[in-house]
This record gives C-alpha cells, structure tokens and sequence, in this order.
C-alpha cells in the first residue's frame, strides 16, 4: 500500500480541506414517556413569564413534592468562584434543613451570577414564593421542617451578569398556587416535558428519562431532567451541610419516590456525580451555575422503611441512580453546542482512579484533540500530548502505552500505538470509524488496574458561530 495511503502519523502532508458538515438532528434523542414511568408525588410544569425574549417558549419550571412522607434532598454545585446567587442559596437552604427539601424552582434565560446583593435578594424571593405554594401541602403532614427553615432549591441558567425579570418570575410562580385557574402543574408527561423544556437554553431538544427500579422485592421509579449544550466542564461538590460537604452552564433534578436519609441520599449522588456529570465535557468551561440535586420523597416505599447507607439495598440504589446519571450526562454532551460527534474516552489500567479521570479530562478538553475529530483525522499524537501534559503523567511508562480507535457499529478496533511503538494508520478505516457519530478513544497506560470514562464531543465551526452570536 502507498505512503498516501497508509501513513506512520496521521498529519497529511499536503493541506487538508475540511468540509463545513451541519450539526446532525438531535431531536431523535428526545421520546416520550408513559404516565406510569415517572415516581409517585410530584408535580411539575413549566411556563412562559418573559425571562426569554421568544415568546411562548417555556423559561420557568416549578417541581412540587407532594408526599406525604418527608422528602430527602441532596444536591451538587460549582467549584467555580463566582458561584451565582441560586447555587449559594440552595447551599444555604439545604444546610439549615439538614438535608430536606420539597420544592425546586428553575428559570433559564438568566443565569442571576454576579448580580450582588440584588441578585441574592431576588433568588430568596423565589424561594419564598415556592415555599408559599408548598405550604397547603404541609395539611397532609408532609412538612420537612417546623416551618423555621426553607424548603425550595433554586437554580438558574442564562446570561451572566444581568439581573431576573423578578417582578414576572414572582407573578408566574404565585399563578401556580391549587386555587388559581392558570395552574399547568400536573404529573403526566406533557407536564415532566414542559418542567424539561423550561431548563433549556442554547440546547436543541428537553433531556428527560425515566427508569424503574426493584428494592427489597418493591418497585420504584426515579425520573430526571437536565440541560445543558455549551459551557459545560462540571466539577461539582457536594453542598455543606451538618453531616460534612455535600458534595455544573449545567443544572439537572432527579426524582425518585423511594425513602432514603439525607446522609445516605448526599453520599449516593456524591458518588454518582464524580462518575456521570464530573465525567463530561463540552468545550471545557466551568459555569457560575452548575447545579444537580436529588428528591426522594417516600412515595411508593411501605411506612418505616427507609434505605439506609450500609446495606444492600442501599448499594443497589447506588448504582441505579449513578447510572441513571450517566444517562443523563451522556444527553448533554450529544447536545453540544455545534457537535457532530459522541465521543466515549476512556483510560484503562492507569495506577488509581483519580489519574484514570484526569487524563481522560484533559484528552477531552484539548482543542487539538477535539478538532482532529471534527475533521475525521486520527492525529493521535494530541492525544499522547494531552495525556502527557497531566501533572500525575509522572507515573506513565511511555512504552507501555497503546491507543485504539474503536467504532460503536461493532466491528474491529484500530490500534494506532502499541506499547509505545506506533503502528501505521490505514487512513481508510480511521476514517470510517471516525465517521460514526459515536466511537471511543480508547487509551492504556499499562501501570495499574484502575478505568475511568469521560465524554466529550467534537469542536466545529457552528460551535464558534453559537458562541460569537450568543448575547446577540
């Protein structure tokens, strides 16, 4: 075969002429959902109060757990400094609670981060006002609290900088009170999508699933909705709280109706956030905002029985909700802004975790790396720089180190470094694989017996173009 065709390195030698490829549809990304997947006492709903300049397009979510069991909350947010006015005060009211909220407000269009002591003034105000539609509720002895502490998150999404419309956000939240003729709360799916679409910014479609789950020899259900599609690179920690931290623009909910303590719930979604939202990215950019939290409310769990950390099901409801979050996380980066790629990385036998994770983040955040995918060209030298530029890099053996390009249609894998020697690239099949709108980079370090995955997405042209027109 010919040098053309078959090259040692994948960097042509004459200049490659990339072709401007639209973004694939998302939309099929999107299904709907039977009444009878989401989990018991909620209700939801979205609505149009004018924070987006489109008329009509839904920009205020409101999630009302209605049990009659307390609901158990846990939540992670941003590391980032400037952490926005909604983030401090969920923070806030999920410390003085102990971990119990049954109320959680959202508005995109807006992100309220360094808007100063307004903006922190007008995120309370939107607790207060949920707060007030959670209070006929507490008849049913579904109270979290004595009535001292809050109990309404609030997140928001949007352009930094800029002052909330507050004066609309309050009016659209008080027409959700039970009395008021222009309630859309409700709890079948038009109502879960409308909650969905209210989170939406620049993304293309509302991320919402649902799944159902066995305990004990009981079904439960957990369903959950997130957005994002640009300045995504969370590094979310738990909230503090009285039991230690608890531990993205991002936010998301989960809902699930089984009981659980506070403590349990915080350590579960700690777990399942460094392996799902913590493992994606975007374009690299940590947001003020990033925001997830859990609602377990008890609704579907016999009385007295409570999922405690410890024991098996426990482990189990663990697993489902990392998983779950996994799924959720995987939505976002399809959505990247100007995306045409699904890209899974993952790094095998590295020493611990932590360095598995890491080099896996800094592959899916380079430039470089995430270019050569949008021109389809196997450069797989960015991705040993990428890897190599990582501190904990030091403990790499360069010869023990292969990279292998592997479809998502099932057939064979293309190894382009074998323990450290480089094998020449059929540019054919590199081609074909990297054609697919999923494939894995898949690479081994050769020094331990730890796996970590991340996933990213490719940078194109209508990524520059999103970003250039945003605020305009």
């Amino acid at each position: 075969m010919s040098f053309a065709a078959k090259r040692l390195f994948s960097s042509s030698a004459s200049p490659i002429t990339l072709t401007l490829k639209p973004s694939p549809s998302k939309a099929h990304h999107h299904r709907p959902l039977p009444a009878n997947a989401f989990p018991s006492g909620f209700l939801l709903g979205g609505l149009h109060v004018g924070v987006k300049k489109q008329a009509g397009l839904p920009d205020l979510a409101i999630i009302l757990s209605t049990s009659s069991t307390p609901t158990a909350a846990a939540a992670s947010f941003t590391r980032n400094t400037f952490r926005a006015a909604p983030v401090l005060v969920s923070e806030e009211v999920l410390q003085k609670s102990g971990g119990w909220a049954r109320g959680l407000v959202v508005n995109s269009g807006c992100a309220n981060a360094v808007t100063g002591r307004k903006g922190l003034e007008d995120a309370w105000k939107m607790v207060e006002e949920t707060d007030a539609l959670l209070s006929p509720l507490s008849s049913t002895g579904n109270s979290n609290t004595t009535g001292k502490s809050k109990e309404t998150l609030v997140m928001s999404t949007g352009v930094i900088g800029q002052l909330l419309p507050i004066d609309a956000i309050l009016s659209g939240i008080r027409s959700q009170s039970s009395a008021s003729p222009t309630r859309v709360l409700g709890d079948d799916f038009s109502s879960w999508e409308n909650a969905a679409k209210a989170f939406m910014t620049t993304d293309t479609f509302p991320k919402l699933r649902a799944r159902t789950f066995v305990l004990g020899g009981r079904e439960y259900r957990m369903a959950g909705m997130t957005k994002g599609a640009g300045m995504i690179h969370p590094n979310m920690v738990p909230a503090k709280t009285e039991f230690g931290p608890l531990h993205a623009t991002l936010l998301g909910c989960i809902m699930t109706d089984v009981a659980i303590t506070p403590r349990g719930l915080q350590s579960a979604l700690t777990y399942a956030v460094d392996r799902s939202f913590n493992s994606i990215s975007v374009d690299g950019d940590m947001s003020t905002n990033d925001s997830i939290c859990v609602l377990a409310n008890g609704a579907a769990a016999p009385p007295g029985l409570v999922v405690e950390e410890g024991t098996q099901e426990y482990e189990i409801f663990k697993e489902e909700l990392t998983n779950f979050a996994a799924d959720l996380a995987k939505l976002v980066v399809r959505d990247g802004e100007g995306a045409t790629k699904f890209v899974t990385v993952t790094v095998k036998s590295a020493p611990t975790y932590e360095d598995a994770h890491s080099i896996a983040s800094r592959i899916s955040t380079s430039a470089l790396v995430k270019t050569a995918l949008y021109g389809e060209d196997a450069n797989w030298g960015r991705i040993l720089a990428a890897t190599g530029s990582v501190p904990s890099s030091d403990k790499i053996d360069p010869t023990k180190v292969s990279v292998t390009f592997v479809p998502s249609d099932g057939t064979s894998a293309l190894p382009v470094l074998v323990n450290g020697e480089p094998i020449p690239v059929d540019e054919a099949r590199a081609k074909e694989i990297l054609g697919l709108e999923d494939f894995e980079l898949q690479v081994e370090l050769g020094v331990g017996e730890a796996e970590a995955k991340y996933w990213t997405c490719d940078f194109s042209y209508e990524y520059v173009r999103i970003n250039g027109d945003y605020r305009s």
